[in-house]
C-alpha cells in the first residue's frame, strides 16, 4: 500500500513507520493520523513496530496549515479532527498486540509527544526534546498528553510541561523516567532497531499480553489487575511460545520463539 505522508517498510520481524514530511518538520495532519492507524491494521508478520521521523524532527505537532473541511483550526475542526482522526490512532497504538519502540530523532511536540511516548520504549537522540506547547496558541494538551504524561512523570511536571510551555530535552526526559533512553544522534536508529529486533524475537503473544495488562491495570485497583493477569496468563500460557519457553528452560537451551 501507498502512502502520502508516511513510509514504511518491514525488514525481517520489524516494521518500521517513518513520518515523511520533513519540508513540514513531519507536522500531522488528520490524514497522517489515518494513515498511521492504516498501517498497524495488518502487521504481516511483524512482531515488534518502530516509528520514527524523517530529517531532523520527529514530529512538529498537528498540521495547522491544512486547510480544507478536515482542518484542525477552531473548536469544532479540532474537535472533528481529534475524535475521527487523532483519537483512534493514539487508541490503536495502545491497543497493539506487538511492542512498540519509538526512535525520537528530533523535536516531539503536541500530538507529536504523543505519538512518541506511545512507544513501550521511547529511544531519543540526545539534541532531540518533548514539547507540550499548547499554551502558547491558547489550546490545551491532545493526543492522550494529560492521560500520558501525570503517569509517566508526575502530576507537577506534567502541568510544568502543559501550562509553561517550555522544551524537555533529552536527557531530562530520561532523568525524569519520561522515556526509556537518551543515545547519541549518530547511534539512535541502530540503537532502535537492534531493540526492535530483540523483542521481535522474543514470545509475543506474552508481550502483547504484559503492554495491554499494563495500561489495563493504570485504570483499577489490585483486586481486578490480579484478574487481568490471571486472564493474561492463561492467555499467554495456551501459545506456542510459552510451551517452547518452558522445554527450553527445562532443556537448558536458548528458546526458539516464533510469536504464536
Amino acid at each position: 500500500m501507498s502512502y502520502e505522508t508516511i513510509r514504511v517498510e518491514t525488514v525481517g520481524l520489524v516494521r518500521s513507520i517513518v513520518l515523511n514530511r520533513p519540508e513540514r518538520l513531519n507536522a500531522c495532519p488528520p490524514n497522517m493520523a489515518v494513515e498511521i492507524g492504516d498501517a498497524l491494521y495488518d502487521l504481516e508478520g511483524a512482531r515488534a513496530v518502530v516509528i520514527t521521523g524523517e530529517g531532523r524532527a520527529f514530529c512538529s505537532g498537528a498540521d495547522l496549515a491544512v486547510s480544507g473541511k478536515r482542518s484542525v483550526a477552531g473548536g469544532a475542526g479540532s474537535y472533528k479532527a481529534l475524535t475521527e482522526s487523532y483519537n483512534p490512532m493514539i487508541a490503536k497504538l495502545s491497543r497493539l498486540s506487538v511492542p512498540i519502540v519509538t526512535a525520537v530523532n528530533g523535536p516531539a511536540a503536541g500530538v507529536g509527544c504523543s505519538i512518541a511516548l506511545m512507544g513501550d520504549f521511547v529511544l531519543a537522540a540526545k539534541s532531540a526534546y518533548f514539547l507540550q506547547a499548547f499554551v502558547n496558541i491558547g489550546l490545551v494538551p491532545d493526543g492522550g498528553a494529560s492521560w500520558v504524561l501525570p503517569r509517566l512523570i508526575g502530576k507537577s511536571r506534567a502541568l510544568q510541561m502543559m501550562m509553561l510551555g517550555e522544551r524537555v530535552g533529552a536527557e531530562k526526559a530520561e532523568e525524569w523516567g519520561m522515556i526509556y533512553k537518551a543515545v547519541d544522534d549518530a547511534a539512535l536508529a541502530d540503537e532502535a532497531m537492534a531493540l526492535a529486533e530483540r523483542l521481535a524475537n522474543g514470545p509475543t503473544v506474552a508481550l502483547g499480553v504484559m503492554r495491554q495488562n499494563v495500561a489495563r491495570a493504570l485504570e483499577t485497583d489490585l483486586p481486578a489487575a490480579l484478574l487481568i493477569e490471571a486472564e493474561g496468563q492463561w492467555k499467554a500460557g495456551d501459545s506456542s511460545d510459552a510451551k517452547e519457553g518452558i522445554s527450553a528452560f527445562l532443556e537448558k537451551r536458548k528458546a526458539d520463539f516464533k510469536g504464536k
